[in-house]
């Protein structure tokens, strides 16, 4: 059997991943770009099942700028401390928080550079608002897809910077904000770092393996 391109190998693993995931919801529960915002800066180090266990919690409490400013950080740190790193992520919270109010009339900017100005929130997270709450292109890659991308030989896995580079060299604009879910979901539920079943994998195992010859 004859190598393919790179660029047909993505081909053929988008449509896998268009078979498996029609319908990508989005994992975290939100209720606007703010709380989704809160609930991004969450699951960095955690999983996004602990994030919308504590979030409810959180967002009983405030949902909203102007409340969220009137917690004191360390309640708040004291509420989303199973998500991990609570002191810094409490500061972030509240401290962003209080510049939306200051800065953006305590609305989330749809901006790259407004987003990553503000406390916590790298380009990362920025690209998940950007793409799931305003609706913007974009191709978030956490460690996850980075993995993933390296293991499916479409990047170099030099860095999580090149990994966003080469996918969206090889994918269309308008599938990135759909593909970066697919790839999620498709890397819990048969592709994980640790204990990969190769064989029942549907990009790894034989029978993908079939039409995916590096």
């Amino acid at each position: 059997m004859k190598n393919i391109t790179k660029k047909e190998k993505a081909k053929k693993i988008a449509f896998i991943l268009d078979s498996l995931y029609p319908e990508t919801p989005i994992p975290l529960k939100h209720r606007d770009p703010y709380t989704l915002l809160i609930a991004v800066l969450l699951s960095a180090q955690c999983t996004d099942k602990r994030v919308n266990l504590v979030t409810p919690h959180l967002f009983g409490r405030a949902d909203n700028t102007y409340d969220m400013a009137k917690i004191p950080a360390n309640e708040i740190e004291e509420i989303i401390r199973p998500c991990g790193l609570a002191p810094s992520k409490s500061r972030a919270i509240f401290n962003l928080s209080n510049i939306l109010i200051k800065k953006h009339k305590g609305l989330v900017p749809e901006s790259y550079d407004e987003l990553e100005a503000l406390p916590g929130v790298g380009h990362k997270t920025a690209s998940v608002v950007m793409s799931q709450a305003f609706g913007h292109p974009a191709f978030p890659v956490d460690t996850h897809i980075h993995r993933l991308a390296y293991r499916w030989g479409l990047s170099n896995g030099k860095n999580v910077v090149q990994t966003e580079k080469d996918l969206k060299r090889l994918y269309p604009k308008e599938t990135w904000n759909k593909l970066h879910l697919q790839i999620i979901y498709f890397g819990r539920e048969y592709c994980p770092a640790r204990n990969h079943d190769y064989l029942s994998c549907p990009i790894c195992g034989p029978y993908g393996r079939r039409s995916l010859v590096k």
